[in-house]
């Protein structure tokens, strides 16, 4: 591990939803803030990349390849990582089983706390209705979900002129609609059956980009968020407590670099 007395040190870090392919997403945010985390262990609680989204236009920059060498880099330095893909990354569920670069790739696995207690982590569009019977109205929500996004940037570029703080669209209308509640709802009991059912203390999962910890189901209860707005990860600290990280900083976005044209002028025939 890092001896940099800069860097915190946790037990566990658990992250989902990156979605790499995207447009709209906080990836800077979340290499500052695996540059300032080392943990024994690393879940990547799927949707790191977005299959459905580079199927339709490949796209991939040098920060995500920046992202992938930190990544690495932690693994090599004895940092024990494990992918858990998701629906929007499930071509990487043909490696079930394997490794790249020391990165353990399963469908599922029981992370065991400090505490003794034992959690069952996986993505969980296992659980999803709508991933599992309607795929096409799950590209539908994928689309509705990127559109929000895209109209988001709007208005936020609005909100900061005005000296307003940032709003999420998508979030207010997940909150807001009651059948978007409804299914988020249906998605965390389903979980939290699941647990249940595997004689575990708990669930982490991702997947509907809501972080949230809680037991109203009868279990512990742990989402991840993601990093496309909320920028939320869980962490493990050495005392088997966990904790919800919303790794909003002041830490400005990259700018997009300017391409110079060079006008040439036209020679005077006079």
């Amino acid at each position: 591990m890092n001896e940099n007395s800069d860097i915190r040190r946790v037990r566990a870090i658990f992250i989902s939803d990156v979605h790499l392919g995207m447009k709209v997403t906080q990836l800077h945010r979340l290499i500052d803030f695996l540059q300032k985390h080392d943990a024994e262990t690393i879940y990547l609680v799927g949707d790191i990349v977005d299959g459905w989204r580079l199927q339709k236009k490949w796209r991939w920059p040098d920060e995500y390849n920046e992202l992938a060498q930190i990544l690495l880099n932690k693994a090599a330095m004895g940092t024990k990582i494990i992918y858990l893909p998701g629906n929007h990354d499930e071509f990487l569920r043909d490696y079930l089983g394997t490794y790249f670069g020391e990165i353990e790739f399963v469908d599922r696995t029981i992370h065991t706390s400090a505490k003794g207690k034992t959690f069952l982590v996986i993505h969980g569009d296992q659980f999803d209705v709508v991933v599992r019977h309607a795929k096409w109205l799950a590209h539908v929500g994928d689309w509705a979900y990127n559109f929000a996004l895209r109209v988001n940037v709007i208005i936020n570029w609005v909100r900061r002129r005005m000296g307003l703080s940032y709003w999420s669209l998508s979030a207010w209308a997940k909150h807001k609609v009651k059948n978007a509640v409804s299914i988020m709802g249906r998605f965390e009991e389903a979980l939290s059956y699941e647990a249940k059912q595997s004689g575990v203390d708990g669930v982490i999962c991702g997947h509907i980009h809501h972080a949230d910890m809680h037991d109203k189901f009868g279990t512990i209860y742990i989402n991840t968020g993601d990093w496309v707005e909320s920028c939320t990860a869980i962490a493990e600290n050495f005392d088997g407590e966990f904790e919800l990280i919303t790794w909003i900083t002041t830490l400005p976005k990259p700018e997009k670099k300017k391409r110079r044209f060079l006008r040439r002028k036209k020679k005077s025939t006079k």
